[in-house]
């Protein structure tokens, strides 16, 4: 059974009040384009950096907020980014994709199994303090959690004039 179903299947038996759309095909830019015109927020777990860069631009141009994470081994990062109120977009933070091979994906040097969970979980409230307005998000900032070692640090990042993506919007 393809992991979109079995996900809508267990989200079900936890909560069956709750409206699922399942979509198992692949992200490209005209799928993505139809489905961010749907929704107030975009938050991308995606597992490699040609789609991330695709749906930061595509944010960007839609003026939707943009929750992005990303795992490999022990680590993850989680940011939000929405240059439309002031906030950096992807692009900014990360400007030149890794080299090929420089990154190993996960199915290369797999990832800790909680991890996941995890960093989702923080991808889950961020989502919920932007759409209640509640406490502080991670707009403008960069929360690193290593969790290998136990720590977790936030950056401030900031928007770059010269984005090629977002370096010219308001």
């Amino acid at each position: 059974m393809p992991k979109v179903f079995s996900a809508e299947i267990a989200l079900r038996g936890l909560n069956p009040f709750i409206e699922l759309r399942p979509y198992k095909r692949r992200l490209d830019e005209a799928t993505a384009r139809a489905l961010f015109s749907e929704y107030d927020l975009i938050l991308d777990g995606t597992d490699n950096f040609d789609t991330r860069y695709m749906v930061n631009r595509l944010a960007v141009e839609t003026g939707k907020p943009l929750i992005s994470a990303a795992i490999t081994q022990w680590e993850g990062q989680v940011s939000l980014f929405h240059p439309a109120s002031g906030a950096p977009c992807y692009e900014c933070v990360f400007p030149t994709r890794p080299a090929p091979g420089m990154v190993p994906t996960c199915a290369e040097a797999g990832v800790a199994a909680p991890l996941p969970g995890v960093i989702g979980s923080i991808m889950a409230m961020e989502a919920v303090k932007h759409i209640t307005g509640a406490g502080e998000t991670l707009k403008g900032r960069l929360m690193i959690h290593d969790a290998l070692f136990a720590e977790v640090r936030v950056i401030g990042v900031k928007r770059r004039a010269d984005c090629p993506v977002c370096g010219a919007s308001p």
